[in-house]
């Protein structure tokens, strides 16, 4: 066997001493780990950066067409005020009349208009474009008196019957929408009714959303945003000529409308750009998603912004860190083996040199190799028959081993099934005295009961099966006021003269822990149990409590009891097998219990002295 690995081994490393072959092969491995950790981290950052943009973009497409559909909701709530009122028999009679008093009556109305309909304004104007009666006329800033003929939606209501326009107030210096429609009489045009509409609510609740979203006009003017800095500024540059034009129309007052603090980085698609922006207050570009979508019923399209950085560097980190938690264990496995077989290849060498080393000598000495090959072949059979006894022993051990589990094992169901089998004797006895009296309803009940036992009884020994093939049942939300219910069931009928010992606070049915709850029931029926017989000299003076709190996640069972207590000897050992005061006890309950506690993440301590024991069971809250 040592030949054939140490020609292995020559095969492997045919010229080189086997010390640098091995040094040179960890160097190896090493720039290997390092090229593999870093293509790793390369690849999974790429990854997570994708994932992180395609769930970024999905988000901010589905904010972009609500804050549109929240536009659209303002401006249809106010595009139908101007076209009823323009059917106003008396604003049109007031207009015909052109009456002073009666425009102030107008006013009176449109201003209780205004207030019901949230309008920034509304106004009438006559069909020489002055204002004749608006909603805020008893303000300094009123209307009435002004001359609107330069106004688009004056022009526009008197041509086409109606109109839309966004502009700068020139009175206010509020920007806003103004709807008209035209008022028309026997004799033609009497006036133009306007509705003004401002956006900043809507610009509050997209700034509360802390993701920047603006609307554009088909030139490319921002007319509605969440950030005022931008308002009236472009995106991209105008001709100068139109530039001008609409600087005469004062649409915009004196705003220079200059071009947005954006640069186009890369365009997606389907509305989708990445760009780069300086944010108001910062010295550096923002790289942002910007989404565009159109609002309906406008030429407008709004803007919706946001931040790559955060969300693509918390994606990228993620991937990053899940790659390494597969790459580090392959490689620290590969690294075992490596190590592994370096560790047989310098055994197979030191043999080896041992070897020569003895042949040397037998070549030197020819009477001592004599000698020394009899008293080897002695010790090589010693060796032998030693192995032999050692693998005799092993075994020996290994199947006492399995005894002692086994034996663990069937104590512990036997353990577990006693308390439903004696519950189930209980019943069986008090339906036997039913049905000798005749009572036939209270035996069928006791029956029930007896199957529903049965059907405990295989869940427990289900339980077990489950424990010993897969290692620890699962953990889910189990309600604590039946597990408690349940195991008070079960020892009912065992101690039916002492159930009045008991004093249970109940916790609420939609309190629940994490458990399962037979093993659960388990561990409070071994508790109460043991109250129950501690406190049984005392008669009519015993007292079991059961008292249940929560904290910080955590759920608490308290059982306390006022017997004499557990011996000092007995309270050292308490949770280790078969360590019991009880002559007829195994030991195991406690420490079932204790283990199945553990299991679903929780603890269990005892206090006791002379006065009673105090079990404390706490447990993960669901």
């Amino acid at each position: 066997m040592h030949k054939s690995a140490m020609s292995v081994s020559q095969k492997l490393w045919p010229s080189l001493p086997l010390q640098h072959r091995i040094r040179r092969l960890w160097l190896a491995y090493a720039v290997l780990g390092l090229v593999a950790v870093v293509a790793s981290l390369w690849v999974s950052g790429a990854i997570g950066r994708h994932r992180a943009e395609a769930a970024l973009e999905e988000q901010a497409r589905m904010d972009a067409r609500l804050n549109a559909a929240l536009l659209r909701t303002v401006l249809e709530k106010y595009r139908a005020l101007p076209f009823v009122l323009s059917q106003d028999a008396a604003l049109a009679a007031a207009l015909a009349g052109n009456d002073a008093g009666t425009f102030e009556r107008l006013s009176q109305k449109l201003e209780m208009l205004t207030a019901g309909t949230k309008a920034a304004v509304i106004y009438v104007i006559d069909k020489d474009g002055m204002a004749v009666s608006a909603s805020n006329w008893r303000e300094p800033t009123s209307f009435v008196g002004n001359d609107y003929r330069f106004r688009e939606y004056f022009q526009g209501a008197a041509e086409r019957g109606q109109a839309e326009h966004f502009a700068l107030g020139t009175v206010s210096k509020k920007p806003g929408l103004y709807i008209s429609q035209r008022i028309s009489g026997s004799n033609g045009l009497l006036g133009v009714v306007v509705v003004k509409v401002e956006f900043d609510d809507v610009e509050a609740d997209w700034n509360a959303s802390g993701t920047p979203s603006y609307v554009v006009d088909e030139r490319g003017i921002v007319l509605i945003t969440s950030i005022p800095s931008w308002r009236f500024m472009t995106i991209g540059r105008i001709a100068e000529v139109r530039l001008t034009a609409i600087r005469e129309s004062l649409q915009f007052g004196d705003a220079p409308l200059q071009p947005l603090p954006l640069d186009m980085v890369r365009n997606l698609g389907d509305g989708l750009d990445v760009v780069e922006i300086v944010m108001p207050g910062d010295a550096g570009k923002t790289r942002f998603l910007d989404v565009a979508t159109s609002v309906p019923a406008t030429g407008w399209h709004l803007q919706h912004l946001v931040a790559l950085g955060p969300s693509v560097d918390a994606g990228i980190r993620e991937a990053r860190m899940l790659a390494l938690l597969i790459l580090l264990p392959l490689l620290t496995g590969a690294a075992f083996l490596l190590r592994r077989r370096h560790t047989i290849a310098l055994r197979i060498s030191t043999e080896q040199q041992a070897r020569e080393e003895l042949e040397r000598r037998v070549v030197e000495r020819t009477l001592d190799l004599s000698q020394a090959r009899d008293r080897l072949q002695a010790e090589i059979i010693g060796h032998k028959s030693t192995e032999q006894k050692l693998q005799a022993v092993q075994q020996d051990l290994v199947q006492a081993n399995r005894l002692a589990i086994l034996g663990q094992v069937a104590a512990g169901v036997a353990h577990e099934i006693n308390q439903p089998v004696a519950t189930i004797r209980a019943y069986a006895d008090n339906a036997r005295t039913f049905l000798d009296r005749g009572q036939t309803a209270p035996a069928g009940e006791n029956l029930e009961s007896i199957a529903a036992l049965t059907e405990r009884i295989g869940s427990i020994t289900d339980e077990l099966k489950t424990f010993a093939r897969k290692g620890r049942g699962s953990a889910e939300p189990t309600g604590l006021k039946d597990v408690i219910e349940g195991a008070v069931m079960l020892l009912r009928s065992r101690f039916a003269g002492r159930m009045d010992t008991l004093d249970i606070d109940l916790p609420p049915a939609e309190l629940q822990v994490m458990g399962n709850r037979i093993r659960l029931e388990q561990v409070l029926i071994n508790l109460l149990q043991n109250a129950l017989e501690a406190v049984a000299p005392k008669a009519g003076e015993g007292r079991v409590e059961v008292r249940t709190s929560t904290d910080a996640g955590m759920v608490t069972v308290t059982v306390v009891d006022n017997g004499p207590g557990i011996p000092p000897d007995i309270r050292k050992g308490l949770f280790t097998p078969f360590n019991t005061s009880k002559e007829s006890g195994l030991g195991l309950g406690l420490v079932i219990s204790k283990d199945i506690v553990g299991d679903y993440g929780g603890r269990m301590e005892v206090l006791s002295d002379n006065s009673g024991t105090r079990f404390i069971v706490q447990l993960r809250k669901a």
